[in-house]
């Protein structure tokens, strides 16, 4: 009942999700209390499953199941910028079952709680059979708010028929959010990538919260339900039920410090069309003002501040993985362009930051460089000064000097500091944020345990497999857990405004410091 062999070796991912929507009626996709829609990745069922696996569904109002409001509780919450973070937040969360009319309350204090909002609900229904999930439904909801006021703090409460925040003994469950402010002012934020669900990640959470964050940034591979990671139908040990961890598990952090993903290998899970992110669709809600919404969802861009911020897809361009390779055709990397130039034009915009999971430097023994991210982007980020480049993939600390032209031009030690406008890039690689750890082929080179050493052996993956290379620019290399902070400090017109980026180990320590300088517009 899938798509014909021959009909599937023509058409890609998205085209087959579209023929089997309109092949499979609307009666025979009824599961869990809502509507699901028939979709198999690569033309061919999983084996052993027994339907196909679903793409999330949106409604204000799913059939609710005969389970007492009063006894389910949200979970699971986690919030995101909307276009323009000083005015747009979305606030999304879970429930175990379907409920009746879920909302959120929101207002200026916690006694005043009276304005309720309808929430979005998306169903994401995963059969029996896919990977070693069980049948499983989970119920994401969704609440966008606009017209907030910049720079202020909102308290929020999200329940449903039977269970109410705004109860006296349901106030513990409230959270709160501050919106960006209307002008420049010092934050901080915080990132990494490859987390999962551990100890690990729940220790450098922790921690994360005590940075006092305007933002976090996770470049990609996020939950790992999918811990193959090559995004095809056969990688095995995918468990939908995972993310439910995740996000119990974040939830201290993210429902009051936007939590702001790009997407990795590990999240192209590919029993959900199209391209294996409607999953993910249907867990976040980012903003929505990329290239293309529905195949490249964790594509987008904000303001925060002097600083903008870039999310980027590193499977559409990755060799090493090559699953999405080539899925935007080419209009990511001109929508990457057309943000950059628009940003520098920007009298409101000192600072550039990229984030994206695959890596364009990294040394690691077990991924190392992209060579799709050399090619296609690089160039553009020295074009246009790009200030810092976030990766992750790599489950490590790794940052160069500052990179021109796949050279070093400036040696970047630890408390140095760089000025994009003439030297050129910064790269970190800050992947360990609890996944296993991997490990370099030269000795580690730290704050306090400094190891300079001239060059580096390594690999670059490339369209026709790895090719090896001798490297100048690995100069701190740490192999253990770990996070990255970021300080935003603005200036007045002409003045050196600064970032200035730690690595901070999961016991506290700093590993790695060192500071981007540019003239304030």
């Amino acid at each position: 009942m899938g798509v014909p062999e021959k009909l599937a070796e023509k058409m890609s991912m998205a085209e087959q999700h579209e023929y089997l929507r309109a092949k499979f009626s609307r009666r025979n996709m009824i599961r869990g209390g809502a509507v699901t829609l028939g979709a198999v990745a690569g033309g061919a069922f999983v084996p052993g499953a027994v339907a196909q696996a679903a793409v999330p569904t949106r409604s204000t109002t799913p059939q609710a199941e005969k389970v007492d409001g009063a006894l389910v509780a949200p979970f699971g919450r986690h919030l995101a910028f909307g276009n323009d973070p000083r005015t747009e937040i979305t606030v999304s969360w879970q429930v175990p079952t379907a409920v009746k009319k879920p909302y959120i309350r929101i207002g200026a204090h916690p006694w005043d709680l009276s304005r309720k909002i309808e929430a979005e609900v998306r169903t994401l229904y995963t059969p029996a059979g896919v990977g070693a999930s069980g049948d499983h439904t989970q119920y994401y909801l969704h609440t966008k708010l606009t017209h907030l006021r910049p720079g202020r703090t909102y308290y929020y409460g999200v329940g449903h028929t039977g269970f109410d925040p705004a109860a006296a003994h349901l106030l513990g469950t409230l959270g709160t959010f501050t919106t960006a402010p209307d002008r420049s002012e010092p934050f901080t934020f915080t990132a990494f990538g490859d987390e999962g669900v551990g100890y690990h990640g729940l220790a450098n959470d922790a921690l994360l919260l005590g940075q006092n964050p305007a933002f976090h940034l996770h470049a990609g591979d996020i939950a790992y339900a999918d811990p193959a990671g090559a995004g095809k139908t056969e990688d095995t040990g995918f468990d939908s039920r995972i993310w439910d961890q995740f996000l119990a598990q974040t939830e201290t952090v993210a429902k009051q410090v936007p939590w702001m993903p790009a997407y990795g290998n590990h999240d192209m899970e590919a029993w959900y069309s199209p391209n294996g992110y409607g999953g993910e669709e249907a867990r976040w809600s980012l903003p929505d003002n990329g290239p293309d919404a529905k195949n490249l969802p964790g594509v987008y861009s904000f303001v925060y501040g002097n600083t903008a911020v870039i999310s980027l897809d590193a499977n559409d361009i990755s060799f090493e993985i090559p699953a999405n390779l080539g899925i935007s055709g080419g209009t990511q990397t001109k929508w990457l362009e057309g943000q950059l130039k628009k940003f520098r034009a920007s009298r409101d915009v000192d600072f550039v930051v990229v984030f994206f999971h695959h890596c364009a430097y990294c040394t690691s023994t077990a991924h190392a460089s992209e060579g799709g991210v050399r090619q296609e982007w690089v160039p553009l980020f020295e074009k246009y000064t790009v200030d810092l480049v976030i990766n992750g993939h790599n489950h490590q600390y790794e940052r160069t000097d500052v990179i021109k032209g796949n050279k070093v031009t400036k040696k970047l030690p630890i408390g140095g500091t760089a000025y994009p406008e003439t030297d050129g890039v910064v790269y970190v690689t800050a992947g360990a944020a609890g996944r296993s750890l991997y490990a370099f082929s030269a000795a580690e080179s730290y704050e306090g345990h400094e190891n300079e050493v001239d060059s580096v052996a390594s690999f670059i993956n490339l369209k026709d497999g790895k090719q090896n290379e001798t490297v100048a620019w690995s100069r701190v290399r740490y192999l253990n857990y770990s996070f990255l902070r970021v300080d935003v400090t603005p200036a007045s017109r002409g003045r050196l405004t600064t970032l200035t980026v730690r690595g901070i180990a999961e016991t506290g320590a700093e590993v790695d410091h060192f500071t981007v300088a540019r003239r304030a517009k």
